[in-house]
């Protein structure tokens, strides 16, 4: 169409740049923290127990805090959470330095805490895209800021790695906490319509029926649930099964764990050429395209299970790379559009709830199942389980272009 040349750059619109900015620094925040700590277990000023306990709690806190957020973000402004769920991280991921070599209780419980404030802020980064880029503009948007995301993966570890030779681990957390002090005060307020429309919406109702509120909104968009089930499975299914396997193939397979850089690498990079490809393409049936990237990733247990060469393994790791941001872009862009936006948030926070949530119960299950069914049989069920639950999800009628077959007011 027309109008997607004409777009401007999203980065012309002031209130985006500062959005992108502080969603960029919360990541950077966010993944630079098990390094941090993994660097302290280097330094001997925690072990790595305590290092397994204190990312732990930051996980319980992240997945309680998703919902709470999502109804907090719907029922009151999503600039007000964003705020305050960063500044309470900020202020909080000092209390884990205080805590090293001397309470294990101090740490885990700041750590709760931290994570809280990661998994608050998440649905409401989301929902305020919406509120600050035209919906013309969105995909462009989301795929900026999934650029953002994936270049602070890349750039995290070494980052945090090259800033030890300088200072400890405990002044690392400090700058971790001025980037969560930054994600806090530089994004804009949203728009006007939406707190317009919240303030027509009755309030006085209990945290449970407003989440199921967001529910019932979900299942209003049947390509969503599809698309949820399908996203599901393949984080709980594929992810973690090569998550467990990559560095035993790297071992003992090809004898170097360069494969294993290499590969992780290789997937980040893929996501970067993805996020650039989306950008600006416009596939007539996006959620086609984006289903057929989310499956790409059933290439990588295929190529954990058969003797290919190395190269051929990174290979497949870019290929798995591309497709996710194929997928993750029109997603969230449908998402956006299609969601009623007072539940927007809501409609978010389940996203990344079942995502989020389902990777620890994945990489609990796939080790005692590696040990009772071998790797073999392993990784041919999840390579199925990837190219099957994409497939079955594509069959929706709602899921060729991820937007409702009718128009509903």
């Amino acid at each position: 169409m027309t109008e997607k040349a004409a777009a401007p750059s999203v980065f012309r619109n002031t209130a985006f740049l500062r959005l992108w900015t502080g969603t960029t620094a919360s990541g950077l925040a966010m993944w630079a923290l098990p390094f941090v700590l993994g660097l302290a277990v280097l330094e001997r000023s925690i072990t790595a127990v305590e290092l397994g306990v204190v990312l732990a709690t930051r996980t319980v806190g992240f997945l309680a805090a998703v919902p709470v957020a999502g109804v907090l973000a719907d029922r009151h402004s999503r600039r007000g959470v964003v705020f305050w769920s960063c500044l309470t991280a900020g202020l909080t991921t000092p209390v884990i330095a205080l805590g090293m070599g001397s309470s294990l209780l101090l740490m885990a419980t700041a750590a709760t805490v931290v994570g809280a404030g990661q998994g608050a802020c998440r649905p409401a980064f989301q929902a305020l895209v919406a509120e600050v880029v035209p919906e013309s503009g969105r995909q462009q948007a989301n795929a900026a800021t999934t650029f953002a995301i994936r270049v602070t993966t890349l750039v995290a570890p070494g980052l945090t790695a090259l800033a030890a030779l300088l200072v400890d681990a405990r002044a690392l957390l400090a700058v971790t906490a001025v980037l969560w002090l930054c994600a806090a005060l530089v994004p804009p307020k949203g728009t006007a319509e939406t707190k317009v429309r919240a303030q027509h919406r009755s309030f006085g109702k209990g945290f449970v029926t407003d989440f199921a509120d967001g529910l019932r909104e979900a299942r209003r968009h049947p390509w969503m649930l599809g698309g949820l089930a399908a996203l599901t499975v393949m984080i709980a299914a594929g992810y973690s099964a090569t998550a467990v396997v990559l560095p035993l193939v790297s071992r003992d397979r090809y004898g170097t764990e360069a494969v294993l850089a290499a590969a992780t690498t290789a997937y980040t990079v893929g996501a970067l050429v993805g996020a650039v490809l989306i950008a600006r393409w416009r596939p007539r049936a996006a959620g086609w395209v984006a289903l057929a990237g989310l499956a790409c990733y059933g290439l990588i247990p295929l190529g954990l299970l058969l003797p290919v060469h190395p190269f051929a393994l990174v290979g497949v790791y870019v290929v798995a790379g591309v497709g996710i941001e194929l997928f993750n872009v029109p997603w969230f862009t449908a998402i956006q559009r299609e969601v009623e936006p007072t539940r927007l948030a809501r409609v978010s926070s389940l996203d990344f709830l079942l995502s989020y949530g389902l990777a620890p119960a994945g990489l609990a299950f796939i080790a005692p199942a590696i040990e009772e069914f071998g790797v073999s049989a392993v990784l041919g069920v999840c390579a199925v389980l990837c190219f099957a639950a994409p497939a079955a999800a594509a069959l929706i009628p709602s899921a060729r272009g991820f937007r409702a077959r009718t128009t509903t007011s």
